[in-house]
């Protein structure tokens, strides 16, 4: 099925405005609906029409969801470590939030529901080694648990209203546009600190390994998503390979500042150790192939954030 009409939640944030850029030039009409606690107005593509409201309030999702056939749900407090003290927010947004969305959408004309679903699902892994989507989902965050908890609530209720539905579970993102904030964005803190002429700060031994993905190719799972035949489905988006926090603060001090040696700071709880994605279902299904590569992109994404300071 071709889509004509899509709405993108947390669509003024740093995924959901690339995200939009993508179905724009695909020929989509696109609504935002953001209520700016994290995305940025001048994130929304002039060509979008926006909506600035909250999730929660489901008079507002129903008119903005007026002709709407396919769903991008993006909005959503992305942090895992701020979720720890903030459970009761973290819930409000991810959980009730969802629950809402999905709600206007079983009064709406909506064919296609696709949920942005999080690698904090899963279990801990003791290997560095690729998971698989049948990995065990057993998560040590808040964020984790409201993050499964609502993909399980979209293919329930999605099933019972007739509405195609797809969770997506993105792995670490990166690329220009990320907000610069204490709990997200490894990368972009980093790059913050060193073009202060400050140590990046790594929590524990720094050999967590993690799946970083480029938002474009982000974006790229998301479009193929919308035009598979993927409904029941959940994939993991990301790049199947592996790199350490040290590895990371390592190329970025080589590249902005030699000189420095990053720090070592206690672990904080909630945080898995290894999350590195086994990426065969989407490459088979979704025709899924990333294009980012971590170095190749460095030098744009620090430049980026320079131009920003």
């Amino acid at each position: 099925m071709r889509y004509a009409k899509a709405l993108v939640t947390g669509g003024a944030g740093f995924i959901g405005s690339h995200l939009v850029r993508g179905l724009l030039e695909r020929g989509l009409a696109v609504t935002v609906v953001d209520d700016l606690s994290m995305g940025r107005r001048e994130n929304v593509h002039p060509d979008a029409r926006f909506i600035q409201g909250n999730i929660l309030d489901t008079e507002l999702m129903e008119q903005a969801l007026v002709g709407v056939d396919v769903i991008f749900h993006l909005a959503a407090r992305v942090t895992i470590r701020g979720s720890m003290s903030h459970f009761v927010e973290d819930a409000q947004t991810n959980l009730m939030g969802t629950l809402s969305t999905l709600q206007a959408c079983t009064r709406a004309s909506v064919g296609k529901f696709i949920f942005a679903s999080s690698m904090a699902v899963y279990s801990d892994s003791p290997t560095p080694d690729p998971i698989a989507e049948t990995y065990a989902t057993e998560p040590i965050s808040p964020y984790g648990i409201s993050k499964l908890a609502a993909e399980k609530y979209v293919h329930l209720v999605c099933s019972a209203a007739g509405i195609a539905a797809t969770s997506l579970r993105f792995f670490n993102t990166y690329g220009p546009g990320q907000s610069l904030t204490p709990y997200v964005g490894v990368m972009t803190i980093f790059i913050n600190r060193l073009l202060a002429g400050q140590p990046p700060i790594i929590f524990g031994s720094g050999e967590q390994c993690r799946d970083f993905v480029f938002v474009g190719d982000i974006v790229q799972g998301c479009l193929q998503s919308m035009d598979a035949d993927s409904d029941g489905q959940v994939f993991n988006i990301a790049t199947g390979r592996g790199t350490t926090i040290n590895q990371l603060a390592s190329l970025l001090c080589q590249r902005i500042n030699p000189g420095i040696t990053p720090l070592h700071e206690p672990a904080h709880p909630g945080e898995l150790q290894n999350s590195v994605a086994d990426i065969s279902r989407a490459r088979a299904v979704l025709h899924y192939t990333p294009q980012g590569r971590l170095e190749a992109q460095l030098d744009d994404i620090i430049a980026w954030n320079a131009a920003r300071r």
